[in-house]
């Protein structure tokens, strides 16, 4: 299957379901080789099966939990011995961190989880993808945030607090390796899209009427093109 991104190496987090998803579907058929990385194996495998049908290449899966110690740095050591290098890097997997609630009120495990999916695995994936990165011809980073990072909305805490996080590492790592390396990192705010994550802040919610997965995934892949112009930026759509 010929496409943009044909002899590309990709890996996705939070691939299993929702936007993370729809990305793979999306690079699976521009032609990348895919490491998936997601928590539900059987989920994970049923989109293998579904890109398979679709005349895709077979995914590389890794049905894991990113925070799991030292797995982030075994993925990278694998994809080295692999491929060598890695073209696209896109770390979407999130976390609200048990839902909405008074800062006050938080619990302390659901604190931590936000910030360790949030900020701590990206910072980690940014750790041992830099150097796979710098050896492709045009490394691309992509990193799924969102508005609460700058809005200061009620029961957001922790969601918010991690997101503004995120953003001001990956935007201090782009600042770092602009003008002497090819690699590109930025951040995608896809907006208000039904995922599980959206239906865990707001259970009542008819998710029909909102923006779906598949509609965002090519803001994904226009992130991770090589003519792609922006650096450190945050690209919002579907406001």
């Amino acid at each position: 299957m010929g496409g943009v991104l044909e002899g590309c190496v990709a890996l996705v987090t939070g691939a299993s379901r929702g936007i993370g998803a729809a990305v793979v579907r999306r690079f699976a058929a521009e032609g990348a080789e895919i490491v998936a990385v997601a928590r539900t194996q059987g989920a994970l495998e049923e989109l293998d099966d579904d890109i398979r049908a679709a005349g895709g290449k077979p995914l590389v899966l890794v049905p894991e939990d990113l925070c799991k110690p030292g797995l982030i740095e075994q993925v990278a050591a694998a994809i080295f011995q692999r491929f060598g290098r890695l073209d696209i890097l896109v770390g979407n997997a999130g976390a609200i961190g048990g839902g909405l609630t008074p800062v006050a009120q938080h619990a302390p495990d659901d604190w931590d989880e936000a910030f360790a999916v949030n900020v701590t695995a990206n910072w980690r994936l940014i750790r041992a993808c830099d150097p796979l990165l710098r050896m492709a011809p045009a490394g691309r980073a992509v990193f799924t945030t969102s508005a609460a990072a700058g809005a200061a909305e009620p029961f957001w805490g922790a969601y918010a607090a991690s997101k503004a996080a995120l953003e001001a590492m990956v935007r201090a790592w782009a600042a770092e390796i602009a003008n002497v390396t090819a690699v590109k990192a930025n951040l995608l705010d896809p907006g208000v899209v039904a995922t599980r994550l959206r239906s865990i802040a707001f259970p009542g919610e008819n998710q029909s009427k909102l923006a779906q997965p598949d509609d965002v995934a090519g803001a994904f892949l226009d992130l991770c093109l090589p003519g792609c112009p922006h650096q450190g930026e945050v690209i919002r759509i579907n406001p």
